[in-house]
């Protein structure tokens, strides 16, 4: 097939146009064109491009578009209490009142994952030793465990993890009818 363009060139592009059915025309209509690679770029059809370059085009257009609306959704975040924007609240590094906890929870979210690297609290409480940490975080080890194991139907295997939580509450595990277990 020839060029419909240039008329000289071996048609290697074939782009069909389906245009829908409108009210002024009932049917849909197509229209193919078969055009040599020359006649296609001077056409700036979207396929002639390699496809690096319409990837990366599209990316970039993605990322400018992304950006846009974030910048645009901070700026229409603001407390409704005092009245203090995202940006402010990023600027200053302190809230206005107590609903901006609530207003900026994603921003505030962010910030806490990006400076600490998590969004609880895992370092030392004020007021507990050491060791009532330690235990603290041996029991809800043994609780995950212990849900694990109900949830595997490994029942010897949760009993056992049942009386070291008990253990560790310091509550002494009774026998099922009341009466005092074996160590007693």
């Amino acid at each position: 097939m020839i060029c419909q363009n240039c008329n000289k060139n071996k048609a290697t592009i074939h782009v069909t146009d389906v245009y829908p059915a409108t009210e002024e025309t009932p049917q849909s209509t197509v229209n193919e064109h078969h055009l040599c690679e020359i006649c296609a770029q001077t056409k700036d059809l979207p396929h002639t491009k390699s496809p690096g370059e319409t990837v990366q085009a599209n990316v970039w257009k993605l990322l400018q578009i992304t950006a846009e609306q974030t910048k645009q959704r901070r700026k229409e975040l603001k407390c409704k209490t005092c009245g203090m924007s995202v940006d402010e609240f990023r600027s200053k590094g302190r809230l206005g009142c107590a609903d901006c906890y609530e207003v900026f929870r994603g921003p505030i979210a962010e910030l806490l994952e990006r400076v600490h690297g998590a969004l609880e609290h895992v370092g030392r409480v004020p007021g507990i030793s050491d060791d009532d940490l330690e235990r603290m975080q041996e029991l809800s080890e043994l609780r995950r465990e212990l849900d694990t194991a109900i949830r595997e139907e490994a029942y010897e295997s949760a009993a056992n993890l049942r009386d070291k939580i008990n253990q560790l509450e310091g509550v002494e595990a009774e026998e099922p009818d009341g009466a005092p277990s074996e160590g007693e």
